[in-house]
């Protein structure tokens, strides 16, 4: 399956990564569990009944994810940073989109978070930042061999050996301006800088005059070429002519020593140099942004990105979101610059939810386990005190609409291990109804044509259903386990 400012915060981080869903759509003000269940009722999908619980299994292992949503809901100074990684189904960045847009409704937006260059890197991503370039670059996914590229915190290597690019970040979303822009890049040194403005100025060029000659009634080529004061075989060079044949109307290219100027356009930055930070390089801006360049810090054989996060610096919810299509755990793993990157996203909590590209490939349950506890030790040895939420693999069918048992074993293998790991669970498998309820979440319009991928409604649908689970799990800590001296 393929493709400001406040003074010193606590932060918090989140990290999804990989739901097997994507959705879209705004939800404006304050969100209770009420409201989500209402716009669950009012999607325009024929929904069968839900006979599993929505619910966060282990919600035990969640604590300071709790605490800072109360936090935030007190409009206390804290940001909750919430990273969310995965496949196919989060690269375009619609579910998380949503999720996104849900949290910061509620609890405070503090920012886009991480964007990558997707488009340069010629596959697909969100709409709420353009990015364009004056020259080209070149990607490389983790899901191919390894190569030697640079694959770190986006999952896909984006490089150019071009020495004066311009590479150009546009906030489409005005409520998405930033005063903080994170640069994530393998080189231990800076090779980026920083520009916010860019000045048009006028140079002139020196470049061979053009002539031409459109051929009237009467002439041939010794006459035009005694008129330029050229030879004959000069002119029929000039024009790959064979013959001495010519038509009437014809347009001959004149040649000739002559120089001319010519004025072009010429775009000039004024660099600002990036502060080397944990991980990554670092600018603050006074002034809210939607615009900015890098452009080259030192001459280099080649210039690598990893990708940026743009952050506002007030307290709410900073929604990470990560992807690369047809990703699996095991791709991840290995890339060890991925791992020490995350790092410098801050993440509190870590939620994994990948699995449909290993069940397409068959992947036992045992191995696909193994992937993951790989995935979440190689976090914990770099993050000890990160928590984690694991999702499972939403419903599908394998080719010849075979179904997925392959999905459904993650699913119990996962729950089966949640116990005894120190990590919560959303089963989104039994949630959206297992394998026996594929066929009429196709019918009900939930999935698209290739029983894989969910349309747009029902990923708006998947995204609700886990923002109400983690909202109700919350309420429910909330009521039983917080006291005043958790909320300080």
């Amino acid at each position: 399956m393929e493709e400001q400012r406040v003074n010193k915060r606590n932060c918090i981080s989140v990290v999804f990564l990989g739901l097997s869903m994507l959705c879209t759509g705004l939800l404006k003000g304050q969100t209770s569990a009420n409201e989500i269940n209402t716009n669950l009722n009012d999607t325009n999908i024929e929904l069968t009944e839900k006979q599993y619980p929505n619910e966060i299994l282990g919600k035990e292992h969640l604590k300071g994810f709790y605490k800072k949503l109360s936090q935030l809901e007190k409009k206390k100074k804290a940001t909750l940073s919430i990273v969310h990684i995965g496949d196919s189904h989060i690269q375009a960045d619609l579910l998380t989109g949503k999720l996104r847009t849900l949290f910061q409704s509620q609890f405070g937006n503090a920012g886009l978070g991480f964007t990558f260059p997707y488009k340069l890197a010629k596959t697909n991503g969100n709409q709420f930042v353009r990015y364009s370039s004056n020259v080209s670059w070149d990607g490389y996914r983790n899901i191919f061999p390894i190569n030697g590229s640079s694959i770190g915190l986006s999952g896909i290597a984006l490089t150019t050996n071009q020495k004066d690019f311009a590479l150009e970040l546009e906030v489409r979303d005005p409520s998405y301006k930033f005063t903080k822009l994170k640069v994530f890049s393998p080189d231990k040194q800076p090779v980026f800088d920083v520009a916010i403005s860019e000045r048009k100025v006028t140079v002139e060029s020196i470049e061979p005059k053009k002539i031409t000659h459109k051929i009237k009634h009467g002439e041939s080529l010794s006459t035009i070429a005694r008129k330029y004061k050229i030879g004959v075989n000069e002119l029929k060079r000039a024009n790959n002519l064979t013959t001495n044949l010519i038509r009437i109307d014809k347009v001959l290219k004149i040649p000739t020593q002559e120089r001319v100027s010519k004025p072009i356009q010429k775009s000039e930055f004024t660099p600002i140099q990036l502060e080397a930070n944990n991980g990554y390089f670092q600018y603050t801006s006074a002034k809210e942004l939607d615009r900015i360049y890098l452009i080259p810090h030192t001459e280099s054989a080649s210039y690598s990105l990893n990708g940026l996060s743009i952050e506002n610096e007030k307290p709410g919810v900073l929604y990470h979101s990560i992807g690369v299509n047809g990703a699996r755990f095991s791709d991840y793993n290995k890339y060890p610059l991925f791992f020490e990157q995350l790092k410098g996203l801050e993440p509190d909590v870590i939620v994994l939810s990948m699995g449909t590209n290993e069940a397409f490939d068959k992947m036992q349950p045992a191995d696909f386990q193994n992937q993951v506890d790989l995935f979440v030790q190689s976090i914990r040895k770099l993050m000890p005190n990160v928590e984690f939420i694991l999702t499972t693999p939403t419903p599908s069918l394998l080719p010849k609409k075979q179904p997925n048992t392959y999905a459904e074993g993650y699913a119990d293998s996962m729950k089966e291990k949640a116990s005894f790991s120190n990590y919560a669970i959303w089963d989104a498998f039994h949630i959206m109804g297992g394998n026996e309820r594929v066929e009429d979440n196709y019918s009900s319009g939930l999935l698209s044509r290739d029983f894989v991928h969910y349309s747009k409604s029902g990923y708006e649908y998947t995204g609700n259903l886990l923002y109400e689970a983690l909202i109700n799990s919350y309420t429910t800590y909330k009521s039983t386990n917080l006291s005043a001296k958790d909320e300080l």
